[in-house]
């Protein structure tokens, strides 16, 4: 039997196998399912569960994390900007990064370099997706609760039913139009908690090319990692 990592119990009806980014493999289960339930769903998806965990320590050596040395590049919103280290900003500013061509931070404070790009990251990608999500609800006249800020490394969003949208801040790395197609994605799940066809053709109506985008995610999704 293949070794579980952790178990995550809550209020879901299904049990889902969810094999990270390190390999490790994450259940994710209803409260009351037994664990003879969740070890026939292992045995039966034995082959496919070893063939993502060996795609994981292959993909972990592709995309060692970020060393934030000069020259260094990090992407937003799609592209690449190289990281440089500056005496000081040309103008008087509070923020400890700048994004202007270049990510510029101070060389006096170079050790918390990862620190400041976190705290970026989360910045921008709350006035990006605040701004898109809203757009959308405009447009097609979805109505949801709270907009939320996670920091998983997988799971790049998800829609609770009390009707906030939880997105990881991750994202905003991404291109725009990715993004976007999360954001609809999720969108959706407050008229329809599944992915049955009623739903994806929900997000067709919105998106007509999102298994364009849906499958460029899937296959490019690990390019955005931090650190």
């Amino acid at each position: 039997m293949l070794l579980i990592d952790k178990i995550i119990r809550s209020n879901r009806k299904t049990i889902a196998l969810v094999v990270e980014l390190d390999g490790k493999l994450i259940i994710r289960a209803p409260k009351g399912a037994t664990k003879r339930q969740i070890n026939s769903l292992i045995e039966k998806h034995e082959a496919w569960i070893i063939k993502k965990q060996a795609e994981a320590r292959k993909n972990a050596e592709a995309f060692a994390p970020h060393d934030f040395i000069e020259g260094e590049e990090f992407f937003f919103l799609g592209k690449k900007y190289a990281l440089h280290y500056v005496e000081k900003f040309e103008e008087v500013l509070k923020q400890d990064i700048i994004l202007d061509g270049d990510f510029k931070i101070k060389n006096a404070t170079r050790e918390k370099a990862e620190q400041f790009f976190e705290k970026w990251y989360k910045k921008e990608a709350r006035k990006n997706f605040k701004e898109r999500i809203e757009f959308y609800a405009k447009e097609h006249g979805f109505e949801y609760a709270k907009i939320k800020l996670s920091s998983a490394k997988r799971r790049w969003g998800s829609c609770s039913s009390n009707g906030n949208i939880n997105l990881t801040w991750r994202l905003v790395m991404m291109p725009q139009e990715i993004i976007d197609y999360v954001i609809v994605h999720e969108l959706c799940h407050l008229r329809e908690q599944n992915h049955s066809k009623a739903f994806w053709a929900q997000v067709r109506g919105i998106l007509p090319d999102y298994k364009t985008r849906r499958k460029w995610l899937k296959g490019n999704g690990k390019r955005f990692q931090f650190p």
